[in-house]
């Protein structure tokens, strides 16, 4: 169960991944109850407003987890938001606040091919994801980033097929990853799909997937990540009013 009040960790090193992806590492006193095996989970940050003392809530997967220490990635989109600034000019030593872990989302190893679609911002989720698959899995992945100088190594099986597309303005064109997955060749048998993107690319390939495609809520995960031209607040509550129009 995730741990409902903050934890203090602080800052232990910071290094860029690629042009727009940069790494945090956190750890701390407070990291000896975290529990264990949560890569791929997520917590939410915390960061106070120096003008007016409010905190913004963020929240990020993790990447990678070690004893006493986790990793955090965040994709620069360059909008110069609060989660982003800090990531960049954060220094070692300094202190964040921090709630979770909260549970990961994982594919069913279960089924007979696997598609992931998804952005810079669920690259770690997805990451995560492709190195527990068993040695045989077959199928698709589909990762929109925003430079070339963006691809980076991924735990790669030898039968799953990578697609990088990029686009320099993410959000702008909710269709990209959309056309592509819908180009892709069917595979036979049961697939477990995992896909997250921004909100309105998200719907785009969520129309495609359950309303063409036919696939139930057992062999789809499908969530927005963020939404552009919005902050989280924001995009919580575009989530809020998509949902019921999904129950309507």
């Amino acid at each position: 169960m995730a741990r409902r009040e903050p934890r203090e960790l602080k800052v232990i090193g910071t290094k860029r991944i690629t042009a727009n992806m940069h790494r945090v590492t956190l750890g701390g006193e407070e990291m000896r109850d975290f529990p264990d095996n949560q890569e791929g989970g997520y917590v939410k940050l915390n960061f106070p407003q120096r003008k007016n003392g409010h905190i913004i809530t963020r929240t990020y997967s993790l990447r990678f987890q070690r004893e006493n220490e986790i990793d955090i990635d965040f994709a620069l989109h360059g909008d110069g938001g609060p989660a982003s600034r800090w990531a960049v000019e954060c220094e070692e030593g300094e202190s964040i606040l921090i709630t979770g872990p909260g549970p990961k989302t994982l594919v069913n190893h279960q089924a007979n091919w696997f598609l992931f679609v998804g952005d810079m911002t669920a690259l770690p989720a997805i990451s995560v994801n492709i190195g527990q698959l068993p040695a045989e899995a077959i199928g698709y992945v589909v990762i929109e980033v925003i430079d070339e100088a963006d691809i980076q190594p991924l735990p790669m099986l030898a039968d799953l097929k990578v697609k990088w597309l990029v686009n320099p303005k993410p959000g702008e064109n909710a269709e990209l990853l959309d056309k592509y997955v819908r180009s892709l060749p069917w595979l036979d048998g049961q697939p477990s799909v995992w896909v997250a993107c921004e909100f309105n690319c998200m719907r785009n390939l969520r129309d495609y997937l359950r309303t063409e495609r036919g696939l139930s809520r057992d062999s789809l995960y499908i969530s927005s990540y963020w939404k552009h031209g919005g902050n989280e607040d924001v995009h919580r509550d575009a989530k809020r009013e998509d949902a019921k129009t999904l129950v309507s």
